[in-house]
């Protein structure tokens, strides 16, 4: 099993948490890197552990600060080899610490990083799914939305072949409508996530998150689906596989 999202960086101790990962059945990590520290950190973990690997980038929260403005070195950081996307980039109109056109102009150095690199990009999208649409719209490569908590994306998603990642949220009683997308998401296209430390779903809710409580977000998608957890987990694992182009690791 996978967990395609985690801020280990922000985790108490990550070495803890990959050993309660992997006692779960959680056996690779994709780690995010969300300004130019937190990716040095990320790389420094994918480094140290076994089946952790990084995805790097300046998030929408930062588009307002001194990390929007240092591309060049995250150019330089993405050409690790145990990097294996650019992200998490996106707009956020919903905290709005940064306004929309900072964050349109960092979410374009990400897509043009991500293009001349021909790697996927993983996009945060929080009240803003027709500006998301609109700047994704010339983007070709694979795009992978984390954490999806928008309907009104789920049309164009679908439409271009999008990777949707499912997080703790979806398995919040108030949360119908993220349910009823997953259930639509094609078997080659669905994901699922922690977002670790956040968002722990409904039976853990209140309590730090981690890689290993993936299990649970991926029971409820399963559910819904009307298919066996297991089958799910498998399919998940091979779909990320392939987005993220990750080498497979013993069990």
């Amino acid at each position: 099993m996978i967990d395609t999202h985690a801020h280990l960086d922000a985790c108490a101790d990550p070495a803890e948490v990959l050993d309660r990962a992997r006692a779960a059945g959680v056996s690779r990590v994709i780690t995010i890197g969300t300004g130019i520290d937190s990716c040095k950190a990320a790389l420094q973990l994918a480094d140290a552990h076994d089946g952790v690997f990084a995805a790097l980038g300046v998030d929408p929260h930062r588009a307002a600060t001194g990390d929007a403005e240092r591309i060049d070195e995250l150019r330089a950081l993405l050409a690790h080899p145990r990097v294996v996307a650019v992200g998490e980039t996106g707009l956020d109109d919903f905290h709005r610490h940064a306004t929309l056109e900072q964050q349109r102009r960092l979410f374009r150095a990400h897509l043009a990083l991500a293009r001349g690199l021909s790697m996927p990009v993983v996009i945060h999208s929080r009240a803003a799914d027709v500006a998301t649409a609109e700047e994704l719209e010339s983007f070709a490569g694979p795009v992978v939305l984390h954490c999806f908590s928008e309907p009104g994306l789920l049309p164009v998603a679908l439409e271009r072949g999008y990777y949707l990642s499912f997080a703790g949220n979806v398995t919040f009683p108030k949360a119908p409508e993220l349910r009823e997308a997953a259930a639509q998401v094609p078997a080659d296209r669905i994901l699922a996530e922690t977002d670790s430390p956040y968002l722990a779903p409904q039976p853990l809710r209140g309590r730090p998150n981690e890689p290993a409580n993936v299990v649970h977000t991926v029971e409820v998608l399963a559910e819904v689906r009307g298919e066996s957890a297991d089958e799910l987990a498998a399919r998940i694992d091979a779909n990320a596989s392939a987005v993220f182009r990750l080498p497979q690791v013993a069990p």
